[in-house]
C-alpha cells in the first residue's frame, strides 16, 4: 500500500508506461456533446450554423448531449435535432433551472424563420432533461455521455468546456474528437492562443491537433449556407484516436474514466488521484457530508 510519506513507496507502486501503452481507449458512444451559448449572437450565420448541426447529428443517428438550455443557441441546436426525429438529453444544474433557465445576454433576435421554427416551445417536451447539483456534475454527466464533442459560438462558459475538454484529452482522461466550428472566424483568436502558447514552450506542438477547427469557406459571404453539420460530423470521423500523444497518466486501468457508469466508484480498480473523475465526485461527496456533519455539530 502507498504511503505518502515514503518517497520509495511512490518509487515502487509508481509506473510511468510508454505513451501509447496507456492511452485511453476511444469512446464507443455515437453521442455528441455540443457547447454552444445561451445566446443568439448578432450574426444570422451563427444561428444557422447550430441549425445545421442539430439537423446533421439527427440524420448522423447521433444523439445530441448540451446544456439543458431552451434559449439562443442552444435552443436552435436542440429543437433541430428534435425537428428530424432525434434523441436529445440536456444536462441543466438545478439552480440555473430554479432561475427559469439561462437568459441571452446580448438582446438576439431571431433572423429567419426555420431558426424560430425549432425554438418552439412545444419541442421541449421531447428532450430528456437530466437535473444535477452543480456545473461540475453537469459537466461530467455530458463528458461521460458523449464520445465526442463540438463547439459553436459561444461566451466564458462555452471557452470554459471546450478548454476542460480538450485538456482531458491531453492528461488522458479521455480520447475523443474536439471540434470547433469556426463560424466568422469566430475561434481564430483561440487557434492563435494556442499556437502562441506551443511557440512559448507551454503546449507541445503535437498538442496542436488535440482540438479541430473547421473553418468553412474562405468567403465569409457563404457561410450562413455552408453546411457546418455535415463539416463537424465529417471531422469527428477522421479523429485519428491512435495519433493522440497523451501524457502518461495511468488513471484507472485504461478506460475512458469521462464514461465510469453512475454510482459508487469501486476503489480496487482505482489508481492514481482516486481513479479521475469519478473518484474526484466520490470525494467531493464525502467532503460534503463532512461539512455538514461539523456545521450541524457546531
Amino acid at each position: 500500500m502507498h504511503n505518502p510519506s515514503n518517497p520509495k513507496s511512490l518509487a515502487r507502486t509508481s509506473k510511468i508506461l510508454p505513451e501509447q501503452s496507456i492511452m485511453v481507449a476511444p469512446s464507443n458512444s455515437s453521442a455528441v456533446a455540443v457547447y454552444c451559448a445561451a445566446s443568439l449572437g448578432k450574426q444570422n450565420a451563427f444561428q444557422l450554423a447550430a441549425l445545421s448541426l442539430g439537423h446533421a447529428l439527427a440524420e448522423a443517428k447521433r444523439p445530441l448531449v448540451y446544456g439543458g438550455g431552451n434559449m439562443g443557441l442552444m435552443g436552435i441546436v436542440s429543437g433541430a435535432v428534435i425537428e428530424e426525429g432525434g434523441q436529445v438529453t440536456g444536462i441543466i444544474p438545478y439552480a440555473i433551472q430554479a432561475a427559469g433557465g439561462e437568459k441571452d445576454k446580448g438582446n438576439g433576435v431571431v433572423k429567419t424563420e426555420s431558426v424560430a421554427g425549432v425554438l418552439n416551445e412545444d419541442r421541449r417536451r421531447h428532450i430528456e432533461t437530466i437535473v444535477v447539483d452543480s456545473m461540475h456534475e453537469r459537466k461530467i454527466e455530458m463528458a461521460k455521455r458523449a464520445g465526442a464533442f463540438v463547439g459553436l459560438p459561444g461566451g466564458y462558459g462555452t471557452f470554459e468546456e471546450i478548454l476542460e475538454v480538450i485538456a482531458w484529452n491531453q492528461i488522458n482522461i479521455h480520447n475523443k474528437p474536439v471540434i470547433l466550428l469556426n463560424v466568422l472566424s469566430y475561434y481564430s483568436p483561440l487557434r492563435d492562443l494556442i499556437r502562441n502558447g506551443v511557440r512559448e514552450g507551454f503546449i507541445q506542438p503535437h498538442n496542436e491537433k488535440l482540438c479541430v477547427f473547421v473553418d468553412g469557406p474562405k468567403d465569409h459571404k457563404d457561410h450562413e449556407s455552408f453546411n457546418w453539420g455535415q463539416a463537424a460530423i465529417d471531422a469527428i470521423a477522421a479523429w485519428q484516436y491512435d495519433q493522440i500523444r497523451s501524457l502518461p497518466f495511468h488513471w484507472t486501468k485504461d478506460t475512458d474514466t469521462s464514461a465510469k457508469p453512475n454510482g459508487k466508484p469501486d476503489i480496487k480498480d482505482m489508481s492514481g488521484m482516486f481513479g479521475g473523475l469519478y473518484g474526484l465526485s466520490w470525494t467531493n461527496a464525502w467532503l460534503k457530508r463532512v461539512w455538514h456533519a461539523c456545521f450541524r455539530s457546531c
